[in-house]
């Protein structure tokens, strides 16, 4: 997912052009904006945390890019394409250490783990919007 302050920041294009650059397919894409009550079911494994209602807040602050991508070891791949959650710790050129404005607002979201890419892709994504 590309997250509110990287769309508003106009980085959509090139952070897409570094992801298919590193090899990745993009089977289902959509610009979207989330709702106070979507967001909060997507990170409802953050609901007791004391950031949850900051995070609720900036994920519903503007529009997002929700993708599914695909590649042999996708998730792990993804990660090191985006880089550590806090930019400054983030790998040069990674998408992060280059789009991020900080550890809140780090410009992408990336599953963590085969599941949860399923569990999420099946958040924003009907079977029929899937190539």
């Amino acid at each position: 997912m590309i997250k509110p302050d990287a769309t508003a920041a106009g980085n959509t294009g090139k952070i897409l052009d570094a992801i298919i650059e590193a090899g990745f397919s993009i089977k289902a894409m959509k610009w979207t904006r989330l709702s106070r009550e979507e967001a909060g079911k997507f990170y409802a494994i953050h609901s007791e945390r004391s950031f949850f209602n900051e995070l609720v807040e900036y994920m519903t602050s503007g529009p997002i890019v929700a993708a599914i991508l695909e590649k042999d070891n996708a998730v792990e791949d993804f990660r090191k394409l985006i880089g550590s959650t806090d930019p400054k710790q983030a790998a040069p050129g990674t998408i992060r250490a280059r789009f991020a404005e900080s550890i809140a607002a780090n410009a992408v979201h990336g599953s963590d783990s085969d599941e949860n890419a399923a569990n999420e892709g099946n958040f924003f994504f009907s079977e029929r919007e899937r190539a």
